[in-house]
């Protein structure tokens, strides 16, 4: 094998962030200004970039706060380009965090489980549709005039603030592999920051390998817009992991959250609340109102150790006339409820489901996602209903479908699931293929010794997890559509078999609480075929002397036939309709049977630590257009 790269030079690519200057930033961006990865950038206080202005992050650049307010805000009409990657993510996080770290590497360091509040958050505002009546001029009905003033910042001067509009196709720029880290500012009480705001975002902004760990408040809450999420982790923060608002209209895909605390405060300041708090309207009858699509979420609670009442709170909490389609999802471990109809915020005069000739909650199981409310609709001189409402495709306004629950042993965890027919389907729902298993559906869980950080609230904290999927979570009955977003990924949960992708760049993975190992790294690559997208995984650790597996799974069942493809370089090529991760060194024909096949065994000689390459497996399918091919997920692998 021709060796390109070895481990330490690899090592010495991730720290080319290390920076050898500390700039401290502390006046507003308002010109196109890049943020280079040999500085280390430090927010004195909220900066702003300003409406006109882009702020470029490069790869591996650290940006830190050494106080509570120091917050990144873009305003709405300024965009940020943080294009991070696998090896050289981008990092926001506190001068104590980074006082940890060995070297000034950001993959080092020490997890500390009671810190959060030490920096303030990323914000982001655009000028997508929302739903929000406290400013005295808004609407009802959606309108381009219709704007609110960001949660959380301190008042400046008011358009700083302000987002929401009339563009669904606003781009505020891009977040990718972007790791924050100890954040959250409270600045009055119920107004805190959140590891990442988004208000008035729309589709044309790129959102995916974002992890929030370890925040006061929220992990990510969205006010409203058009913004999609792909590959997104939320670990230990003090109120509600993903927390929707305003009319939501987006697609999610492949998240994980697992609830805790980082702080002593109370439950909603410290220690974990709902999972997903999802609410559907700031005013229950206005529009628009959250109507949306989620696939493949990992969902783990915080249950008391005894199955006491002193836990995190819901999986899924329900207000305001929100609707969302949950599918190929796992919620374990809850808290509470798997699903509560929270009825109303409380907030503003709501009541909740049904109020002013809305849908009832009940109604909106058994309702086709064509139907959108007559009460203050889109309509002209704005956009239509079915313009403004496009995430979901099929199915009911609300639904669940081929989601497993596993150890949530609250009474009445159930209560509300058994009233929707989630088990059961039918009665004119559109559930099906959920089912409440008695096996594991993650590869592995440790948690640690049960505390009551702030002598109310007690939970057992997740030390370790491995959440790739084992028993039932293998194989799904169904699969995204091909959209052009969605993942047509056949698997229940966030993870692939064998595919962890959180290892590499997210401070979960360099504090120990997921795999470290680079043996089997996952690639993002996928194109669906007949059932779905192929799945490529690798049995072994590539230690020198020991044997590895190079496998796949999903290959088009009628034909169970496709192409090894080995290379000592990425590719990264767009052919035949996918992409080719490697470089195609070799390429090896793959037959099996009920469509999963295997490349080897194979013996990894002694004297090759350090070696790099790249492995991903091409498919003849029926289900992609004549002389293309289905497309696994690529896998690099770094040998110990």
């Amino acid at each position: 094998m021709n060796i390109r790269l070895t481990q330490g030079l690899l090592a010495g690519l991730s720290l080319a962030s290390l920076g050898t200057a500390q700039i401290v930033v502390s006046s507003n961006i308002s010109t196109s200004t890049t943020w280079t990865a040999n500085n280390v950038y430090q927010l004195a206080n909220t900066i702003y970039v300003l409406p006109g202005a882009s702020l470029t992050i490069e790869a591996g650049t650290v940006v830190v706060g050494g106080v509570a307010d120091a917050t990144l805000a873009v305003c709405r009409g300024a965009q940020i380009f943080a294009n991070g990657t696998a090896d050289a993510p981008i990092t926001f996080t506190s001068t104590a965090d980074r006082a940890t770290w060995t070297g000034g590497n950001p993959k080092t360091g020490t997890f500390r489980q009671l810190a959060n509040n030490e920096w303030g958050n990323l914000t982001l505002m655009g000028s997508a549709y929302i739903s929000e009546n406290q400013v005295g001029t808004n609407s009802a009905a959606p309108s381009s005039t219709n704007y609110a003033d960001m949660e959380g910042l301190a008042p400046a001067t008011p358009s700083l603030n302000d987002y929401g509009g009339g563009n669904d196709n606003d781009d505020s720029g891009n977040l990718n592999y972007v790791s924050l880290r100890y954040g959250g500012l409270t600045l009055a009480p119920t107004v805190e920051l959140n590891g990442l705001s988004l208000g008035g975002i729309g589709r044309n902004t790129q959102v995916d390998h974002v992890e929030i760990l370890n925040n006061l408040d929220d992990g990510i809450e969205v006010w409203g817009g058009t913004v999609n999420f792909k590959y997104v982790s939320i670990w230990n923060v003090g109120d509600d992991a993903f927390d929707i608002d305003q009319g939501w209209r987006g697609k999610a895909q492949f998240g994980l959250i697992v609830q805790g605390f980082s702080g002593a405060g109370a439950q909603g300041s410290g220690f974990g609340d709902n999972a997903l708090e999802l609410d559907g309207a700031e005013l229950c009858n206005y529009q628009p109102v959250t109507t949306a699509s989620i696939w493949n979420f990992t969902v783990i609670g915080s249950p008391h150790p005894t199955n006491g009442s002193t836990g995190g709170d819901h999986l899924t909490a329900w207000r305001d006339n929100c609707n969302i389609q949950f599918h190929n999802s796992i919620f374990m471990d809850a808290g509470d409820n798997v699903i509560n109809n929270d009825i109303t915020d409380g907030e503003n005069g709501n009541t909740g489901y049904g109020c002013n000739g809305t849908l009832t909650w009940a109604q909106r199981w058994t309702t086709a996602y064509t139907v959108t409310s007559p009460t203050n609709p889109f309509a002209a001189p704005e956009i239509t209903p079915a313009q403004a409402y496009t995430a979901q495709t099929s199915g009911n306004l609300i639904e669940f479908r081929d989601n497993l629950f596993y150890n949530n042993l609250r009474a009445n965890s159930y209560t509300e699931a058994n009233a929707r027919s989630v088990f059961t389907g039918g009665s004119g729902t559109n559930n099906a293929n959920n089912s409440i298993v008695t096996a594991s559906p993650i590869t592995s869980l440790t948690r640690g010794a049960a505390a009551t950080p702030n002598g109310v609230n007690t939970t057992s904290p997740v030390t370790f997890i491995d959440p790739t999927p084992q028993n039932d979570a293998l194989t799904a009955v169904e699969f995204a559509p091909n959209d052009g977003f969605f993942t047509q990924s056949r698997v229940r949960g966030a993870f692939p078999r064998g595919n962890n992708w959180l290892t590499g760049w997210t401070a979960a993975s360099a504090f120990g609480l997921t795999s470290s190992s680079q043996a089997n790294t996952y690639i993002a690559a996928e194109r669906g075929g007949l059932v779905g997208a192929p799945v490529h995984f690798t049995t072994g650790n590539w230690a020198g002397g020991t044997a590895v597996t190079l496998q796949v799974e999903n290959m088009d069942p009628n034909l169970n036939l496709g192409l090894m493809i080995w290379g000592t370089l990425p590719f990264n090529f767009p052919i035949f309709g996918g992409t080719l991760v490697p470089t195609p060194d070799f390429i090896g024909v793959v037959s099996g049977a009920g469509g999963a096949g295997a490349s080897g065994p194979i013996n990894v000689p002694l004297g090759l630590s350090g070696a790099v390459f790249y492995t991903q497996f091409v498919t003849f399918d029926l289900g992609v257009p004549s002389g293309e091919f289905a497309f696994s997920n690529g896998q690099r692998h770094i040998l110990p």
